[in-house]
């Protein structure tokens, strides 16, 4: 049954089901996304790979999910609802056997970018539905819940991952996600409905490739600034390529009639300040959930499972919150949830710039929770306030952009904070020393950008209190 275009008056039951499985979907799919973090020593000793290798099983994962939400928007055009739903949950399962059945970290890899594309497609897929399907007046609180999931789902992958591994080993991580994946497809196609017809649209694939190639260009050269260095011709020549590939996406997207990223909605200066605060947030949210667990393993000679569990508490808190986070921005406006949460945010980052050498597992705990209040509340509050910027008929393209640059900067966060964490060699120093000495780079990195993230804001509210 496909229903007609207009905004949604009341959310029926119906509707609310399919918010529930596709949310669920997306929720399993991003689980996965960090729930390696705590195995990357393992997997170091085992596959005999080194941390900025190994950590291309989070990395690659977000890229993958990066590029599909490049074409999010055509996805939603040319195929049902349910046909999105149904190819992501059988790319979740395909990747999950490939993965817990690799015998080396090549196939570990190809199993990890297969099932990538659950995330990447049942995260707009998500947000999509939940536009088409709730009014306007309650939108605060239910992108609130899909903001939720962005943003605990990560965040609890640490500590689903090291649960698996004291129960059993890292394979368990996907073995026992394979069942609940499976439930989760019997539920969505019994209740997925297509709210808006679809289209014979054509792909265009030289703006595929254009990007994609601007995206990994990028990424592998922030890659090889472990083991080349910042003036290196990998890095310098990465970020060169990575330029002309924009600037030639750029160029072809403004003649053609179908472009991926419809990029004029950046002419609107809320929506896009917006964008940027929002990217920041998720490069240090998933940057963070790499860097902890890691530092706690390899600084404080915690366990895999303390390394994990250390992040519950700050999850937990924000679970419970999170739908207040919503409701603040639909009484009170955007203004208020934005800048308190960027204020904790700011706080907790600073606690852990100026400790980052003698962080305990309780310490880290207590300064977590602090930024993923912070955070959480700041993250979903933003991309809302961005979203009601733009018609109805410019949302989906929104959500695209939005969705494809928070996952390209949670791929870009593990990249560069792996790097800083590894940067630190010689000199006689242990191991632990010089990974506690490079962790605190990666956290004032993290500083630096909260206090950037004040002057977006500033520029946003500015124009909405013009309006």
């Amino acid at each position: 049954m496909v229903t007609n275009e207009t905004e949604p008056q009341k959310l029926t039951g119906e509707r609310l089901v399919a918010i529930v499985a596709v949310a669920l979907m997306a929720f399993v799919g991003i689980l996965v996304e960090t729930s390696m973090n705590v195995t990357f020593p393992t997997l170091m000793r085992t596959m005999h790979v080194s941390l900025s290798t190994v950590q291309w099983v989070t990395t690659g994962y977000l890229l993958t999910v990066a590029l599909l939400m490049i074409t999010s928007a055509f996805l939603k055009q040319r195929f049902t609802n349910r046909q999105l739903f149904v190819t992501g949950a059988g790319l979740f399962i395909l990747g999950a056997l490939i993965c817990a059945l690799a015998p080396n970290f090549p196939i570990l890899l190809i199993g990890r970018l297969i099932q990538a594309g659950c995330a990447g497609i049942a995260i707009p897929l998500m947000v999509n539905v939940v536009v088409e399907s709730v009014p306007r007046a309650k939108l605060g609180f239910y992108m609130g819940m899909t903001g939720l999931i962005l943003m605990i789902a990560p965040a609890s992958g640490p500590t689903f991952g090291g649960i698996m591994v004291s129960l059993a080993d890292w394979r368990m991580i996907f073995w026992s996600t394979i069942p609940v994946e499976a439930l989760v497809l019997i539920l969505g196609v019994w209740a997925i409905q297509q709210y808006t017809p679809t289209k014979a649209v054509k792909f265009d694939w030289r703006q595929f490739v254009l990007l994609a190639v601007a995206f990994v260009a990028v990424m592998l050269g922030f890659n090889s600034l472990t083991t080349a260095g910042w003036l290196s011709w990998q890095f310098l020549g990465g970020l060169i390529l990575g330029v002309l590939a924009l600037w030639g996406y750029v160029r072809v997207a403004k003649t053609s009639d179908r472009p991926l990223l419809k990029l004029e909605i950046f002419r609107n200066p809320i929506f896009t300040y917006s964008f940027f605060a929002y990217v920041i947030l998720q490069f240090c949210n998933i940057g963070i959930n790499f860097a902890l667990p890691n530092y706690a393993q390899i600084v404080v000679g915690a366990s895999s499972l303390a390394g994990g569990l250390m992040l519950l508490p700050g999850s937990l808190v924000t679970a419970i919150l999170q739908p207040w986070f919503g409701h603040l921005l639909d009484e009170h406006g955007a203004k208020l949830p934005i800048l308190l949460g960027s204020s904790l945010f700011l706080l907790a980052a600073l606690g852990f710039t100026v400790l980052g050498q003698h962080l305990s597992v309780v310490v880290i705990a207590i300064f977590y929770i602090v930024y993923s209040i912070g955070r959480s509340m700041a993250f979903s509050n933003t991309m809302t306030n961005g979203l009601k910027e733009v018609t109805m008929a410019q949302r989906a393209d929104a959500n695209a952009i939005y969705n494809t640059g928070q996952q390209f900067a949670g791929s870009l966060g593990t990249t560069i904070l792996a790097a800083l964490m590894s940067s630190i060699k010689g000199g006689g120093l242990s191991y632990a020393h010089a990974t506690a000495l490079g962790s605190q780079l990666a956290f004032g990195l993290i500083l630096v950008l909260s206090i950037v993230n004040f002057g977006f804001y500033a520029i946003v509210f500015r124009y909405q209190k013009k309006d």
